[in-house]
Order: structure tokens, then sequence, then C-alpha cells
């Protein structure tokens, strides 16, 4: 299951490699919620990472995440693994892109008809 936040970033941690391989880069999201505003961690992993280029502290997003949990040694621990991440105001990376106002509307449509 997804969940969703919105804030502004306070802070982007360095990407972190692990003896295995394993990369995670955390970043922390500050989401005003009533009088007192929680500073929420989330981990991009692996090749999620990427997503963070270009995104920087102070910016306001939204990031998509899941929750994970595991058991090690008796003990619970619990994850935010982000997935997705858009700055608030920017376009989503799944819409295509503006029209140029020149083109006409009908461009696509329009067939050559040069026998060429």
């Amino acid at each position: 299951m997804a969940y969703e936040l919105s804030g502004k970033v306070k802070l982007l941690q360095e990407t972190q490699t692990f003896g295995s391989g394993f990369q995670k880069r955390e970043i922390v999201v500050t989401v005003e919620d009533g009088k007192f505003p929680q500073e929420i961690c989330l981990e991009f992993v692996q090749d999620k990472i990427n997503l963070l280029e270009g995104i920087e502290p102070g910016q306001d997003v939204t990031v998509t995440f899941d929750i994970r949990g595991r058991e090690y040694n008796g003990r619970y621990f619990n994850n935010l693994q982000g997935w997705k991440i858009a700055a608030d105001g920017a376009p989503a990376a799944d819409q295509p892109p503006a029209r140029d106002e020149d083109v006409p509307a009908d461009f696509d449509d329009f067939e050559d008809d040069i026998p060429f």
C-alpha cells in the first residue's frame, strides 16, 4: 500500500554504500501538522536514489512511499521507503510535455503528401 506526504525538504543526506553493494540515501521532510511540525525521515534505495537528483533543501516536495517493517533479534524496526518524489509546482514525470503554442493543435494528424 502506498502512502504520500507533502512538506519542505529539511535535509538531504549523502548516499551510503554498504559492503554488499546495497545503497541508500535519506531525506528529511518537514510536514506541518498543527502546532508541532513533524520531521519525517524517508529512505530511497538502490536505483530510486537517482530520483533525488535536483532536489534541494528548502524545496516543497510530495513523496510517495511504502512502510517496510522487519524483526531483528526480537526487536522490530520500520522504514519509510520512498519510490516517487515530485517538487511541488513541477509537472509530474508521467505527464506529456506542454504543447508549443506556435504549433497547430492538429499538427500530429497532418499527413504528408510528398510521395517519397
